[in-house]
């Protein structure tokens, strides 16, 4: 009689464990799986027994309790990641389990455009619900974050890589960061012989090349305005690039004034001979191959034409005849001895100013170089 009693608590011991299983791994998940899939977020450190609370508060469990003694026989407890999820209340907790085991976030492309600053960047992180801007910004300034890449400057500017990333929520910012320097450096390996064979750091290239980004607007044009620039630093001549002032007064979409080419700021290239101290954006491909490979041309100026394009001179009077038509819109005949002129600083040339422009684009109106 006792064998017989046992035999059968076995039997119905084994038969309500299929039908458990069967259920876990058949049955909706949610007691009404007519709702459609919803988004959930789990925090990095959510204790299991939170993630189930969660589940069945939004209604895509019938129980915590039976959703955490699953995780449990499929020992998933602990084994979960991070994240945010799209979860059916259609599936059956195992299936719901096993996508949070194997971290089947929602991916979010992040396209960081070419020219965009490290400020401009933190902004498009935090609207996108990746990263604190505050966060970004301390964290692409911290000297001993910084050294682990082997980065030259005081910053990660330029070094950034513009691209676009598969991030998701829960991903840390500082993972992020790497992952545009690894970026990076994996791009300067197809320019790193050109730049040794040219005697230049990767620090000289980047910077340069970063203010080619802000001032090139048709690709073309690229090339000539890194041979300007080269032709002014072999001269001795100081760079004048409106967008480095930009970067020094924080005046990224405003007009700039005179006033501001007088900032004593060590990024002023009015002020200053030579390139700024460090990258003033984070420049692509196109612009990094432009200072390794510059147009060979004997031009030193160059000035906005109004329709993206620029007009390129060899000399100061030719230069400043280019200013009175496309800048300031005189005609030939109304010109000034150059001494007349109202010069900003007493250098060997004049730059008139530029036009604001959107967000990581490169400036509509650029000014002639000195």
């Amino acid at each position: 009689m006792s064998c017989k009693w046992l035999v059968s608590l076995i039997g119905a011991w084994i038969i309500l464990y299929l039908g458990a299983l069967y259920y876990e791994l058949t049955l909706p998940a949610a007691i009404n799986s007519s709702r459609p899939p919803q988004i959930v977020y789990i925090a990095p450190g959510t204790p299991f027994f939170q993630v189930a609370e969660l589940l069945k508060k939004r209604g895509l469990i019938r129980s915590s309790l039976g959703f955490t003694l699953e995780a449990y026989r499929l020992g998933a407890v602990g084994k979960i990641k991070a994240g945010e999820y799209e979860i059916d209340p259609k599936d059956p907790p195992a299936k719901i389990i096993k996508l949070l085991v194997e971290g089947r976030v929602i991916t979010y492309f992040i396209t960081i455009p070419e020219g965009y600053n490290i400020y401009e960047i933190a902004r498009l992180f935090e609207k996108a619900g990746l990263c604190r801007k505050e966060e970004f910004l301390s964290l692409v300034k911290d000297q001993r974050f910084l050294s682990e890449f082997g980065l030259p400057g005081p910053t990660a500017e330029g070094f950034l890589f513009p691209d676009t990333y598969a991030f998701y929520r829960g991903l840390s910012c500082r993972a992020m960061i790497t992952k545009m320097v690894k970026r990076f450096w994996e791009v300067w390996k197809e320019f790193e012989p050109r730049a040794e064979e040219l005697g230049l750091s990767v620090k000289e290239v980047i910077t340069l090349a970063s203010i080619v980004e802000k001032e090139a607007v048709l690709p073309e044009e690229r090339p000539l305005i890194a041979g300007v620039f080269w032709n002014r630093l072999k001269r001795g001549m100081p760079l004048q690039a409106d967008p480095t002032v930009r970067y020094a007064t924080g005046k990224f979409y405003r007009r700039l004034r005179k006033r501001d080419l007088r900032v004593r700021h060590p990024y002023n290239t009015y002020i200053y001979s030579g390139l700024p101290p460090g990258p003033i954006c984070n420049p692509g491909k196109d612009s990094i191959r432009a200072v390794l490979y510059p147009a060979q041309t004997d031009f030193l100026y160059f000035v906005a034409k109004g329709d993206g394009s620029h007009h390129f001179s060899r000399t100061l009077k030719e230069h400043q005849r280019a200013v009175d038509i496309y800048q300031r819109k005189r005609r030939p005949s109304s010109w000034k001895k150059p001494a007349e002129r109202l010069k900003v600083l007493p250098e060997k040339g004049e730059k008139g100013e530029e036009n604001g422009s959107p967000p990581g684009k490169p400036e509509a109106s650029k000014t002639g170089k000195d």
